[in-house]
């Protein structure tokens, strides 16, 4: 695991870079997007990047992390739509090249068996964005969910729903209790991951994520068993971590070693 610490303008751009890299050596890449405010900026920067030349989604595919069930389909919060709104419409993806969830299936189940069936017929999720709540969840997978899970139907915890209640003009009650989510294991399967966390409210979370034992607590904590995943967090989301010393002095000696 690298813990990369910066100002949070910078972690965007450290994500983004991730992501262009891979498209410049694998334009046909298998993307995973993340909704919640922190890969906005990493979005806005990469349709930057798009309109700029320098990155094409052309030949590359997607797929979101979660969905929650029974938003209208219109719902400016349903993540179909936000992850339209805030990265698809604003690159070059081809048409239905961004899968998602559909938390209005008629058999949620089967829902969820497909999402994982349509990923692994694409060959697997090269990089996934990741975000963390408060709580330590990952896309959706709350406290006390398995390692070992799969795409599946989840009920979120008060925390969430009161974390999320931003989004729903502060009404805890306006956010669904339930959602579909890939699963521990699902996410676990990406080659590349990388996560992003900014802000004192993310600190204890980014602790245990990185520093913590692995446990259902704290779902994050299963990262620490993956080989290449990529930490972007900013000071007060460090603030926590007893090693943040030691990151800084890693990412400086690794960025002072000559080419070649």
């Amino acid at each position: 695991m690298e813990v990369l610490i910066a100002r949070p303008h910078e972690l965007a751009g450290l994500a983004a870079d991730a992501v262009e890299d891979l498209l410049r050596t694998r334009p046909d890449a298998v993307l995973g997007l993340a909704t919640g405010s922190s890969p906005l900026r990493v979005y806005d920067e990469l349709a930057d990047r798009y309109r700029s030349g320098r990155v094409s989604f052309a030949r590359a595919c997607a797929f979101t992390l979660d969905e929650y069930v029974g938003l209208p389909a219109e719902h400016p919060e349903r993540y179909r739509n936000v992850i339209h709104r805030e990265i698809g419409s604003r690159v070059d993806f081809a048409p239905g090249a961004v899968q998602s969830l559909d938390g209005n299936a008629p058999d949620p189940v089967a829902a969820c068996r497909d999402y994982e069936a349509a990923i692994a017929g694409a060959g697997g999720v090269d990089l996934q964005i990741l975000g963390i709540g408060s709580d330590g969840h990952v896309a959706f997978n709350e406290p006390g969910s398995s390692l070992a899970s799969r795409t599946r139907v989840k009920t979120l915890t008060r925390q969430t729903r009161e974390d999320n209640a931003r989004f729903f003009g502060g009404d805890a009650g306006a956010v669904p209790r339930h959602c579909l989510t890939q699963g521990m294991a699902t996410i676990m399967a990406a080659r590349h991951m990388v996560l992003l966390a900014t802000g004192a409210g993310k600190a204890e979370a980014v602790r245990q994520l990185v520093e913590g034992p692995v446990s259902a607590l704290w779902p994050s904590t299963l990262l620490q068993m993956h080989p290449h995943v990529t930490v972007l967090v900013d000071d007060e989301a460090a603030a926590r971590l007893s090693l943040a010393d030691y990151f800084r002095e890693a990412s400086a000696a690794k960025s002072a070693v000559p080419a070649g």
